[in-house]
């Protein structure tokens, strides 16, 4: 078998075998198929697609290429989520220790944040002394110890993923709907996910900005996961305005702490128990999706899932402090509001706009290992459909670089448009694939 030979079939149009799949990512991860054939066939993948078979053995593939983590030891059941990303979406600081609270161990391996998508260990380290490099020793004891861990990679997992990706950056072949479904499921699967709830985000503050494409990727990951032996659900959610109030580290920890109190942005309370709900049902936890919203709303309301997240934190080496009283978070040295200009309804808050203001105040990365600011972001103060009087409170910045904030404020005030008439609020959720 030639690494040519598989190219061709694919450029061709042809669907690869599995036995052509596993030779040609084997081959890729040990260095014996060179960058640049690499490059041409996830050209063709990108041009010609790939059944959801071929996905599926692409998966498994990049599976098999590293180490892999079983949780059955450690756990009954194993149930993971996965957002594709989005403005405002601190939604696993609430659902992990929330579903934990609920009696169903988390145990989730979480990435760094790069362009205007935020990440969920870069919000952590808002945290001061919390860890995200737990070793798979560490992991594993914890999980089993406290039903709840959100660290970094600890393991070697998917490695021809890792370097396919690198490739795709530069060839653009990201947005290669098989490549991004093989992607996070073969980091999922190798982690150990016996369950999966996956929250595709739609709109201009995602990857996936038309429904018809976010419905291709949801199709396919949830027929990647049956064809792998596994459960998964995949929510497809609205990411034309920012999720909840805050954008930025230190602030969406502290939203996120306040929904946990039992508060926080109606939206993002919602968002999180209708997520946190459906892990509980594919975890044997709740019969139903109402026993589920029930069993999550009365640990928000009797404290549980707050201190799941203490306990969280406490055992990662972070500081208590701040998630006691959020005073104590990195605070911002400029905060500047933000009055409405008029008075009307809001028909537009684009959150892509948004996301990439608060990269400009350094909530976020531009590239790859860029340093981040854990103080500064955006906080909102209206939702679309909602009607403003001018002169109201608009947003607040929080920056500590006056150029890059008086920037920011510019930037977000041109992520607003108004109607005169009503406009209906944006929806949370779009469709359900099982």
């Amino acid at each position: 078998m030639r690494a040519v030979d598989v190219i061709a079939k694919k450029r061709d149009g042809f669907e690869l075998s599995k036995e052509e799949i596993d030779f040609f990512v084997s081959n890729f991860a040990y260095g014996h198929i060179p960058d640049y054939q690499v490059s041409a066939w996830a050209m063709a993948v990108a041009i010609k697609g790939m059944t959801p078979q071929e996905t599926t053995d692409l998966t498994l593939a990049m599976v098999a290429s590293g180490e892999t983590l079983d949780l059955r030891g450690v756990v009954p059941f194993a149930v993971d989520k996965h957002s594709t990303g989005g403005v405002g979406d601190k939604t696993s600081l609430v659902v992990a220790p929330l579903v934990s609270a609920c009696g169903l161990p988390v145990g989730k391996m979480s990435g760094r944040g790069l362009g205007f998508s935020g990440g969920t260990l870069d919000k952590l380290e808002s945290i001061r002394g919390y860890r995200c490099d737990l070793t798979t020793d560490e992991f594993l004891a914890q999980l089993k110890s406290t039903g709840i861990v959100l660290t970094g990679q600890s393991v070697e997992l998917a490695p021809a993923d890792g370097k396919l990706y690198a490739l795709r950056d530069v060839t653009a072949t990201v947005q290669s709907v098989p490549l991004i479904a093989s992607s996070v499921m073969s980091k999922k699967i190798a982690a150990g996910a016996q369950a999966i709830v996956l929250d595709v985000k739609v709109g201009n503050g995602a990857f996936m900005e038309t429904l018809a494409d976010a419905r291709e990727l949801a199709h396919l990951m949830v027929a990647i996961a049956r064809l792998a032996g596994r459960k998964a659900v995949a929510l497809i959610s609205d990411m034309n305005q920012p999720l909840g109030w805050a954008i930025g580290n230190a602030l969406e920890v502290k939203e996120a702490i306040t929904t946990l109190k039992n508060g926080g942005p109606p939206d993002f309370r919602e968002h999180c128990l209708v997520v946190a709900s459906r892990m509980l049902v594919l975890g044997g936890i709740s019969p139903d999706l109402d026993a589920a919203r029930q069993k999550g709303l009365a640990a928000l309301q009797d404290g549980r899932a707050f201190d799941q997240f203490l306990q969280l934190i406490v055992a990662q080496g972070g500081d208590p402090a701040p998630v006691r009283d959020p005073k104590k978070f990195p605070q911002a040295r400029q905060i500047v509001r933000t009055n409405a200009p008029r008075s009307g309804y809001l028909k537009t808050i684009h959150a892509r706009i948004i996301g990439e203001a608060s990269v400009l105040l350094g909530a976020g990365r531009a590239r790859k290992g860029d340093a981040i600011d854990h103080a500064v972001g955006i906080e909102i103060c209206h939702k679309v459909g909602a009607f403003v009087n001018g002169g109201d409170l608009l947003f607040t910045i929080h920056g500590n670089d006056p150029q890059k904030t008086q920037a920011a404020v510019e930037s977000v005030q041109s992520a607003y448009a108004w109607s005169d008439v009503p406009v209906d609020p944006l929806p949370l959720f779009y469709d359900v694939i099982e």
